[in-house]
């Protein structure tokens, strides 16, 4: 065995980086961790609202070898998953070298190795890192997206992204619009509705709405039967549930949540109280946003309503196309990998991704595993 051992460059300290480099480290694995922002798992620790909550029952949110406390609720809340964050970093002796932001990676066929390229935002310089092996584990969620609106920056009021909202406590009595009906959209209109806003919510697109016991009775059914008969239970307990919500301004899609999220990464809803707000009025639904004018937001229905704020709840884009280059096999311009799951990891010439399948905290803890595992086998085939 030689003396300086192969080493594996990981891109992204989120749950999904931090577990690829908690596994690397269990098999002792060299390793480094490059993260842009100045700590781990920046979305959650910074840019998450106060009330969030996981959706999904904490058996299928554990990152890989460290289960959740027994102590912590079901659906565990933001600030006891940081908490668990924390003691996974701690645990696992995981050390981020913080305030990299990563501008190329290239693959040099000479040597075999991967070529990283990231400015040290703290002074200025370009540092360059190499390994035989590259792990992108950048997530789903890396840049903050607002959408271009004609006169938006002629509105007078407060204009954010979601990913600066924190409680609706500060425009109690206030007209605000969210824009985007995702489940960050919805759940950031509850919030302002409890605080006593004035609240609206614009909705382009047809959704589904299902509650936490349908979407975790999903979950335990998909393993043993076909998506699309999932798909169909689905669409029948919601409208059982929901019943019909056109006359609230919302329709349902053709196709089936679970195929949607699979095919365009677009998740159902996981109703926690917005959809009940929606048919008493205290939510107004509106169609998609027209243009701004003044303090006046006009819709694609011709309607205007004046507000005192707009929160765009409209996702985010991924960035790793600007600077991962000579890949043509694993990931795609949306940053998501071609490969179908459960074999979605592995690329080629010592590339991986990790959390980039659309399925959630289980298959980034899924991938961060295999990863690891198979460059353990690479490095150290005797073992």
């Amino acid at each position: 065995m030689e003396n300086q051992l192969p080493e594996a460059i990981v891109v992204g300290a989120g749950p999904s980086g931090l577990a690829a480099a908690a596994c690397l480290n269990r098999l002792s694995v060299p390793n480094i961790l490059l993260e842009r922002e100045d700590c781990f798992a920046s979305l959650w620790k910074k840019k998450s609202y106060d009330r969030l909550h996981l959706h999904l029952k904490k058996q299928v949110c554990e990152l890989p070898h460290m289960p959740f406390p027994s102590s912590f609720p079901t659906y565990v809340p933001r600030k006891q998953f940081v908490q668990y964050l924390d003691d996974y970093v701690s645990h696992f002796q995981i050390k981020p070298m913080y305030q990299r932001l990563v501008q190329s990676a290239n693959y040099d066929e000479v040597e075999k190795k991967w070529r990283v390229r990231a400015r040290n935002i703290g002074s200025g310089e370009v540092e360059e890192y190499s390994g035989r092996f590259l792990v992108v584990a950048t997530g789903e969620t890396s840049d903050a997206f607002t959408p271009e609106v004609e006169g938006l920056s002629d509105f007078t009021g407060e204009v954010i992204h979601s990913t600066e909202f924190k409680s609706g406590d500060k425009y109690r009595g206030k007209r605000v619009l969210v824009v985007g009906s995702g489940n960050s959209g919805m759940e950031i209109a509850l919030d302002l509705s409890n605080h006593s806003a004035k609240t609206s919510i614009a909705i382009r697109s047809p959704i589904h709405i299902l509650s936490t016991g349908m979407v975790n009775l999903a979950v335990a059914l998909v393993k043993y039967i076909p998506l699309y008969a999932v798909d169909a239970l689905q669409v029948m307990l919601s409208r059982l549930w929901y019943g019909d919500l056109t006359k609230y301004g919302i329709q349902r899609p053709a196709e089936g949540p679970f195929s949607m999220k699979l095919k365009y990464g677009k998740y159902p809803i996981i109703d926690v109280g917005t959809c009940s707000k929606i048919k008493s009025g205290e939510v107004q639904v509106l169609p998609a946003i027209a243009r701004v004018k003044g303090d006046e937001v006009v819709f694609a229905n011709g309607s205007s309503h004046p507000f005192d704020a707009i929160i765009f709840a409209t996702g985010f884009k991924t960035s790793t196309h600007k600077w991962l280059r000579g890949d043509d096999y694993l990931l795609g311009e949306d940053g998501i990998s071609k490969l179908s799951f459960p074999n979605n990891w592995k690329g080629k010439n010592g590339l991986y991704c990790a959390g980039l399948s659309r399925r959630g905290f289980y298959g980034a803890a899924m991938d961060a595993q295999s990863i690891a595992a198979d460059i353990n086998k690479a490095l150290f085939p005797e073992r």
